[in-house]
């Protein structure tokens, strides 16, 4: 009896290795992600995790599911809103377990298969570990992702979500990691009015304010957000006086090179009508707050980015032309 007992377990150890009892067969669905043709080439690589329906679902999934954090309260959601181009709208800085308050501003996200790292100091080089970051942190998520697993691992449903997306019913970090990557990587912003006049698309064109806006822009922002994905993605100390309570010094932090004090990654431009606050510390609620700082407010420092050490001259009718070039990047 204790020998039958025995190969018993076995055989529910093995069918929970292989997947074995699930519902369905391992048949991923496969697909490319779409952009446009005059884009750059991504910089993830794609060949080492392949998008497909079922792990982008299973990444959806733990995006918005609390479980990730410490408390079950904290989602990716909770600082990241779809609604608002997947960062948040009404307090400047992030906000975690317990209340507790962040150092930073949620940035936006969109186009991440083109960035080459990531946070606003650039501490992360690759998207499949970027959600490390929030896990960890104490102001943040406070948990570790090993005790996350332990969590996951309790739920029949995720294990065979993790089955359907991997062809392996066990939760691991490095499949974790990646299904949270996928969701991601289809943050795609590639469809607004600025992109259906570059395609010539009829009876789409800007008005003459917008295309005065787009002159303006061309002259005095591209250098920093170039087109089409409206950022370099390098760093540059943009001219913000330092904040006396958060002396955050940015890339220095990361580097500890005094060239790169007060330098902070270039965000885009895309969808930025909805991605207030903006800067590092969400310290601009309007883009007018922000234009008027690049005209008026620079802090002159010696690792100021070169392009803003001539001051930038706009009237007061340039800058409303201005805004309404960037609102057809929504």
């Amino acid at each position: 009896m204790r020998q039958i007992r025995a190969i018993g377990f076995l055989l529910l150890f093995l069918a929970v290795i292989v997947g074995v009892g699930f519902k369905g067969a391992f048949e991923p669905h496969y697909f490319q992600p779409i952009y446009p043709p005059s884009w750059p080439q991504p910089v993830y690589d794609f060949n080492k995790n392949p998008l497909n329906k079922e792990t982008v679902d299973l990444g959806r999934r733990l995006f918005y599911d609390p479980v990730l954090s410490a408390d079950s309260t904290i989602s990716c959601a909770s600082c990241h809103l779809s609604f608002s181009a997947f960062t948040h709208v009404d307090h400047a800085l992030s906000h975690g377990i317990g209340d507790s308050i962040g150092d930073r501003n949620a940035p936006a996200l969109m186009n991440l298969a083109w960035n080459k790292s990531f946070m606003w100091d650039g501490a992360i080089h690759h998207l499949d570990f970027q959600a490390l970051g929030p896990i960890e942190n104490p102001t943040e998520m406070g948990e570790t992702i090993l005790h996350v697993i332990q969590k996951i691992k309790r739920s029949t449903t995720y294990s065979q979500r993790f089955f359907q997306a991997f062809g392996d019913s066990i939760v691991t970090a490095e499949h974790l990691l990646k299904a949270l990557s996928q969701f991601q990587l289809t943050f795609i912003s590639a469809n607004s009015k600025y992109d259906q006049v570059q395609r010539h698309e009829p009876e789409v064109a800007f008005t003459a304010q917008e295309k005065n806006g787009y002159l303006l822009f061309k002259n005095n922002c591209a250098i920093c957000h170039a087109e089409p994905l409206f950022t370099t993605g390098e760093f540059a100390n943009n001219g913000l006086p330092l904040d006396t309570i958060l002396f955050d010094f940015g890339r220095y932090g990361i580097t500890e090179n005094k060239a790169d004090l007060r330098k902070f990654k270039i965000p885009t431009l895309r969808n930025i009508e909805y991605s207030y606050p903006y800067m590092h510390d969400g310290r601009f609620k309007k883009l007018s707050q922000v234009i008027d700082h690049y005209t008026d407010g620079i802090d002159q420092t010696e690792t100021l980015a070169t392009p803003l050490k001539t001051s930038i001259q706009l009237t007061s009718n340039e800058k409303v032309d201005l805004i309404a070039f960037l609102l057809t990047l929504s």
